[in-house]
């Protein structure tokens, strides 16, 4: 009975051992399958993780070159927008100046000159020619000095007496126009104005000029016909003719003074005889002739009417 009853023992001893081990085994298992499963999840993380950054670097690089391609789409479209209307102002100008300036010749700068857009060629009212005008335009934001310095070197090219700068920006210390570096600078409402100032100063620079030219031959030749035969016979004959009017004229008023007493002697006659023949009339007739104030004296001073008896 005790023999049994230890058996009955040792069965349940083993039984709640394997059920233990089996336990044991089943948590052992579940702790690997956890293990395995977070290994997994990790890896999988992981593996979704660097999958995500490569779609995300793949986005930015698409990102990154659309906007590069967007931006060098905008540079070529400014680019192409600013020579459009480089040139639409540059045509605005040359027309201006042609139609302000009609006797001047407007020409684009000849190819293989950079910087400059207008050669002009002012002439003055005789069609001589006095200098040239340099234009260039520019459609920019922000003011450059090295446009003075590339127009100045154009300006040696082209042989331009000066050379004008027209902007829509100018130097800080310039408002719409005013003179840098040896290039006038102005902006486009005031470039006409500039235009006619500096066209007059070639004008009249070119005239001095060539007033000058040659002066000391021209003194030299005025003094030989100064003291040439051919002036002195056109002054005697000046001096001749003024003598010879002269006398005429003294004969015209001898003979006019002659005539004027002549006349004079004459009217007085007249009027001598028709005062008497007046007189005569009113002796006989008497009061009932109308009196003639311009034959009558005046009874004021005592003395009597032509035609009146003294009482």
């Amino acid at each position: 009975m005790e023999a049994a009853q230890q058996g009955e023992l040792k069965v349940r001893k083993q039984a709640r051992e394997l059920q233990q081990q089996r336990e044991q085994l089943e948590l052992d298992v579940a702790r690997k399958i956890d293990t395995e499963r977070e290994k997994v999840r990790t890896e999988a993380l992981e593996t979704f993780a660097e999958q995500h950054r490569l779609k995300d670097r793949e986005k930015d690089k698409m990102i990154t070159d659309l906007h590069k391609a967007l931006e060098d789409a905008k540079r070529r479209a400014e680019q192409g927008s600013s020579e459009t209307q480089g040139e639409v102002l540059e045509l605005d100008l040359e027309k201006t100046l042609r139609g302000t300036f009609p006797m001047d010749d407007v020409e684009p700068v000849p190819k293989g000159i950079r910087g400059a857009d207008l050669v002009h060629h002012v002439k003055g009212p005789d069609g001589h020619p006095c200098g040239i005008i340099l234009w260039e335009t520019k459609n920019t934001k922000a003011w450059s000095d090295r446009w003075t310095t590339k127009l100045k070197d154009d300006a040696v090219m082209t042989r331009a007496t000066v050379s004008v700068l027209v902007s829509s920006s100018l130097p800080e210390n310039i408002e719409r126009f005013g003179y840098r570096d040896g290039i006038w600078v102005t902006d486009y409402s005031s470039m006409i104005g500039l235009a006619t100032a500096l066209r007059m100063h070639l004008q009249e620079l070119s005239f001095d000029k060539r007033a000058s030219a040659g002066k000391g031959e021209k003194m030299e030749a005025l003094y030989d016909y100064l003291s040439g035969p051919e002036f002195r016979q056109k002054v005697v004959a000046i001096v001749e003719t003024f003598t010879g009017m002269k006398v005429q004229l003294d004969k015209e008023r001898r003979a006019m003074e002659r005539l004027w007493k002549e006349r004079e002697k004459q009217i007085e006659r007249v009027v001598l005889n028709t005062s008497g023949m007046y007189g005569d009339i009113r002796g006989i007739a008497g009061a009932s002739v109308q009196q003639i104030e311009e034959l009558e004296l005046d009874a004021g001073d005592g003395e009597v009417s032509v035609g009146e008896s003294v009482e």
